[in-house]
C-alpha cells in the first residue's frame, strides 16, 4: 500500500497494555479514536536501544498531545506481556516506566503489514508514524529506518499545522510553527507570502 496519506487508516483489533497498566485483549483502533485525532507510531522491539528514547520522548510530550485532543498509540510485534514487562522496568535499567499511552501487541505482524512498515528482512516494524484526523483519514506519515530515531516535536508541529489548516483554511508553508502566518492557496497568496517572508525560509 505504501503511502497511506489521504486514505482511511487501517483498522485493527489486538491485545494491548493501556496507559493505566490494564491489559486488554480486544483493543480496537476505530473505537478508541472515534471522533478524535490520533498518532499511531510503530517501533521495532521492546527492550532495545533507540526505541526506549522514542517511547519516553512520546511520554514526556503526552500532555501536549492530550491538550490538542490527540490519542497516542504505540505498536510493535512484541506481546502485551513483553510490553507490560518493559513498562514495569525502570528507565535506569533500560525500561520505559509507566508510559501514559497504549502499547499494542502486533504479534501476528498484521498491523505493521497493513500500514506497510514491516522491514523486509528483519521482520520488525520500521519507525513509522501516522497522524490521523477526526474522520479516520491519514493526513501525515513518516517512516524512518531502524537506526534513525524520530523527532516527536515534529509530530506535534504537524498536529498544530493540521489544526491551523482546519480552522483557518490556509495552508502551512515550509517550517511553519504555531503563531506563524499561513498562506492562502492561490497564486496571489503565494506571491504575498513570499514577498513578506522569503528571507525567513
Amino acid at each position: 500500500m505504501g503511502v497511506l496519506v489521504g486514505r482511511q487508516a487501517p483498522d485493527f483489533t489486538a491485545a494491548a497494555v493501556l496507559g493505566n497498566g490494564e491489559i486488554v485483549e480486544n483493543f480496537n483502533l476505530k473505537d478508541t479514536i472515534k471522533g478524535k485525532k490520533a498518532v499511531i507510531f510503530f517501533y521495532p522491539l521492546d527492550f532495545t536501544f533507540v526505541c526506549p528514547s522514542e517511547l519516553i520522548a512520546f511520554d514526556k510530550r503526552f500532555e501536549e498531545f492530550q491538550k490538542r485532543g490527540v490519542e497516542v498509540i504505540g505498536v510493535s510485534i512484541d506481546s502485551q506481556f513483553s510490553h507490560n514487562a518493559w513498562r514495569n522496568t525502570a528507565v535506569a535499567d533500560g525500561g520505559i516506566g509507566q508510559v501514559k499511552y497504549a502499547l499494542v501487541a502486533d504479534v501476528k505482524h498484521e498491523i505493521c503489514q497493513a500500514y506497510d512498515v514491516e522491514h523486509p528482512e528483519a521482520g520488525v516494524a520500521f519507525r513509522g508514524s501516522f497522524l490521523i484526523d477526526e474522520e479516520g483519514t491519514v493526513r501525515h506519515q513518516v517512516v524512518n529506518d531502524l537506526p534513525l530515531g524520530r523527532n516527536i516535536d515534529e509530530m506535534l508541529r504537524m498536529v498544530d499545522a493540521l489544526a491551523f489548516h482546519s480552522e483557518h483554511g490556509e495552508v502551512c508553508p515550509a517550517g511553519w510553527t504555531e503563531g506563524k502566518k499561513g498562506m492562502d492557496a492561490s497564486p496571489e497568496g503565494v506571491a504575498k507570502f513570499l514577498s513578506e517572508n522569503e528571507g525567513d525560509l
